[in-house]
């Protein structure tokens, strides 16, 4: 299993940079097998969403698809799948951000009841509660 930088799914899924894309794609497509798997870390999907969105301007909807392909693909091994399908549907369905959903569902899975934030836009989301 070989891991992935965040940066590496950049390039394969924007192809903006041509010898960055082609690189990445002999990559993914040469070495991340159903038997051998890419490794995309919690920390790397949530960046993903963050570069696509803020520093490309990618529609939720586009991002939404991007990352529900890269959960389904079997060639990749996303860290804590039932997380970030939760925090994916929470992300579609509300104005917060994914790592915001991301953190609160792992903050219930490890037993919280709730994550206390100052974002308005992260208590749209599940298990979210302002400070007071």
């Amino acid at each position: 299993m070989i891991g992935l930088d965040t940066y590496v799914l950049v390039r394969y899924v924007v192809q903006d940079d041509v010898e960055q894309a082609e690189a990445a794609g002999r990559l993914i497509e040469g070495q991340c097998t159903r038997e051998l798997p890419g490794w995309v870390s919690s920390i790397v999907l949530a960046e993903l969403v963050w570069v696509l969105r803020g520093a490309y301007g990618y529609d939720k909807g586009v991002i939404v698809s991007v990352v529900r392909q890269i959960l389904q693909t079997a060639e990749l091994t996303v860290e804590a799948p039932a997380l970030a399908w939760a925090a994916l549907g929470d992300f579609e369905n509300s104005r917060a951000d994914f790592a915001d959903c991301l953190i609160a569902h792992g903050n219930h899975a490890a037993g919280c009841s709730a994550t206390y934030t100052f974002d308005k836009k992260a208590v749209q989301g599940r298990y979210f509660e302002m400070v007071d």
